[in-house]
């Protein structure tokens, strides 16, 4: 199933209380953002990758992009205020073949898996929104100045990941409808939602981390390490 993907890679990552971009941060030496890109750059369905980034990061990013032989790279795209304008200006990017398949993912995300990723575009060929998503473990409180309003209950809870997926002309529609009608959403599934449009759930990882947090850079050097001992493990051909 073949597919473009639109990386955003612009965040601020205030939480994560460095400063500088939480995706130039490195793991083991490499930064966050090639993590992420080489899984793409190496999946074979994957047939182009937009980079969403701060205009003023761009000689840094083109020089990582050329350093670490990214090829699938075939657009930088400005990012926007919110997450919102600066997906919308990456797919903007993309050609206007409208049964393309088109996913967004969070250049935070540097731990998916093809397997993931190939799921994630079935589901969306077939209903044209589709998204990857864990169940939620712990219990959640609705919280109002501090005190408990409501007890969610848990067993319909489920944690949104990315990439998600979408034909081109759906994700399309659910954007420029967005803009006309003011939507504020921090996903672009809750877009297509708002069209009263079926998005599909696909169960993802609780390895696909986003790496938000300093105590996530920490879970991930284990994730880094533990997959460099199973590649050294791995018997050559």
């Amino acid at each position: 199933m073949n597919y473009q993907v639109v990386i955003v890679a612009a965040g601020q990552g205030t939480r994560m209380g460095a400063e500088m971009n939480k995706v130039l941060l490195t793991l083991h030496g490499i930064p966050v953002i090639i993590y992420t890109l080489r899984v793409f750059e190496q999946d074979p369905d994957c047939t182009g990758v937009v980079l969403v980034i701060k205009e003023s990061e761009r000689k840094t990013f083109c020089e990582l992009i050329r350093r670490y032989h990214i090829n699938k790279v075939t657009e930088l795209a400005e990012g926007g205020r919110e997450r919102q304008e600066s997906v919308y200006n990456g797919l903007a990017k993309l050609g206007d073949s409208q049964e393309t398949i088109v996913m967004v993912h969070d250049g935070a995300r540097p731990f998916v898996t093809r397997n993931q990723i190939a799921r994630v575009a079935e589901a969306a060929d077939r209903c044209g929104a589709a998204l990857l998503a864990v169940r939620v473990k712990d219990t959640i409180k609705q919280v109002a100045c501090h005190s408990v309003s409501k007890t969610l209950e848990r067993e319909s809870l489920w944690a949104a990941q990315t990439p998600q997926a979408f034909r081109m002309s759906v994700i399309m529609q659910a954007h420029r409808e967005g803009r006309v009608r003011h939507f504020k959403v921090t996903d672009d599934a809750s877009l297509v939602e708002q069209l009263g449009q079926t998005v599909e759930v696909v169960e993802g990882s609780y390895r696909n981390i986003k790496l938000t947090t300093p105590e996530d850079m920490i879970i991930a050097e284990k994730f880094v390490q533990e997959e460099e001992k199973a590649d050294a493990n791995r018997p050559r051909v």
